[in-house]
């Protein structure tokens, strides 16, 4: 180990190196870890770097001290796998916050790269320059720079703009859908979802009492639209949700006729679209047509959050929906969010300095860089996989029929999370499928963890 060059940061070596060895030995047994005198000597770091990269593993629960004995790991709760239990999705992320586990289910792009940092930085900065009594406690719409910035971002053209009054902001993505959906009165109604489909948007469906009809995309994700207008003509559809650019989870693109094909549908059937925007910005070159690009205006609302790309310290989501100001603002107002003020103006100077820009072009880059990377890890696991073209995640389909339900539980066993197929669809579609994200601690083997997944792939009846 380096003991200058990169002394300021030695304890996250030694961290690493701890993480490694408490993985390395069975999590069923307490076992005693190395003195801090004698893993000093042993790594060539200081007494006072081992401690504190001791600290961190007390804090996260890994390990614990005795007094005069030392440090020892904690036995690691047993995988919750609670008989009987129909939740899949409750399984997936109670398991993946457990110490010691490989959450290969990830969807958390900014884990990779996040402007945490530079928030916080950003807010200590406005703190000290604003008093807060001058300013009221909360706005119930998001403050003014805050929709502000997003207007202007969000705007294209003289024909195709936005203003403040058309953003609204609220304390995460459910409470803006919440609010959205009520305003808009398409509470009970039914709404056309593209399938594979985000577990958030499903259960925010769900909880408004709307019947999803699902319509499935292709390997390079195109709806078969004969079948798709022929829908749109049959059903009293109210509502289609659908992603801006690259369709999450499945990571295909839709072309650019094809949206507008859709837009011109939705717009003869009098049909909101709700454009997904989470994901928007997360697309490798070359950048995809949006559908807010073809859709008609007042039959619009985009909606988005900021973690997706900034990170965890930024959770609030926010809508963008023009004509319908008076409705949501009664919603909004209902829900009366509290959120915080400095918070929300850090976040808007991200925007109007473009910092968002280059992070975002920084991002892209290292999601590529990681997306190759499993692809490389599956080719040798021969794991067909089609490459994305954007996103966080490969959407995978098994190569032989398999129970993907047995699949997470034998993988869970060994430590390791997966998100099967099932949890993207209603109507048990995707069996054979899973997501498998490459937002991944790659500190971690994650070569051996791909071949665990095939294993067990292939062990499967």
């Amino acid at each position: 180990m380096d003991k200058t060059k990169h002394s300021a940061f030695a304890y996250q070596a030694v961290y690493r190196y701890l993480v490694e060895l408490i993985e390395a030995g069975p999590v069923d047994v307490e076992r005693k870890l190395p003195s801090l005198r004698q893993l000093a000597k042993r790594l060539g770091v200081s007494v006072s770097t081992t401690k504190y990269a001791y600290a961190l593993l007390e804090d996260e629960g890994r390990i614990y001290a005795k007094p005069k004995f030392g440090y020892f790991t904690r036995l690691l709760p047993a995988p919750l796998l609670i008989e009987g239990s129909p939740c899949l999705l409750d399984l997936v992320f109670a398991n993946a916050r457990q110490p010691g586990v490989l959450a290969m289910s990830s969807d958390a792009p900014a884990m990779l790269l996040s402007l945490e940092n530079p928030l916080l930085m950003l807010e200590r900065e406005l703190t000290r320059q604003h008093s807060r009594s001058l300013a009221p406690l909360y706005l119930p719409f998001g403050e003014p720079e805050l929709r502000a910035a997003l207007a202007e971002r969000y705007t294209q053209s003289a024909d195709r703009y936005w203003q403040a009054d058309h953003v609204f902001v609220g304390s995460d993505l459910h409470s803006v859908l919440d609010a959205a959906l009520s305003a808009l009165d398409l509470t009970g109604t039914v709404a056309l979802v593209e399938s594979p489909c985000s577990w958030a948007i499903l259960r925010q469906l769900q909880a408004a009492k709307i019947r999803v009809i699902e319509v499935p995309l292709n390997a390079h994700g195109r709806f078969d639209l004969v079948a798709l207008k022929g829908l749109l003509m049959q059903v009293p559809i109210r509502l289609a949700v659908l992603s801006s650019t690259v369709n999450i989870p499945q990571g295909g693109v839709m072309p650019a006729q094809d949206k507008q094909h859709i837009c011109r549908w939705l717009a003869q059937r009098d049909i909101w679209l709700f454009e997904n925007d989470t994901y928007g910005e997360l697309y490798f070159e070359p950048q995809p047509a949006r559908y807010r690009d073809f859709a008609d205006p007042r039959k619009l609302l985009v909606f988005s959050t900021f973690d997706k790309v900034i990170g965890s310290e930024a959770p609030y989501g926010y809508v963008l929906c023009h004509g319908q100001g008076s409705p949501l603002q009664r919603e909004f107002l209902k829900r009366g969010f509290r959120l915080s003020p400095i918070r929300q103006r850090a976040i808007a100077k991200l925007f109007t300095s473009k910092r968002i820009d280059a992070h975002l072009k920084a991002l892209r880059a290292l999601l590529l860089e990681r997306m190759t990377a499993m692809k490389t890890l599956l080719d040798d696991a021969q794991w067909p996989a089609a490459v994305p073209h954007g996103g966080a995640s490969f959407w995978l389909k098994a190569p032989s029929s398999v129970d993907m339900r047995q699949v997470f539980e034998r993988l869970l066993a060994q430590r390791i999370v997966i998100a099967p197929g099932e949890l993207f669809s209603q109507q048990g579609a995707w069996q054979q499928h899973l997501r498998l994200s490459y937002t991944l601690d790659w500190s971690k083997n994650i070569a051996q963890a791909v071949q665990q997944l095939a294993q067990a792939v292939r062990q499967s009846p």
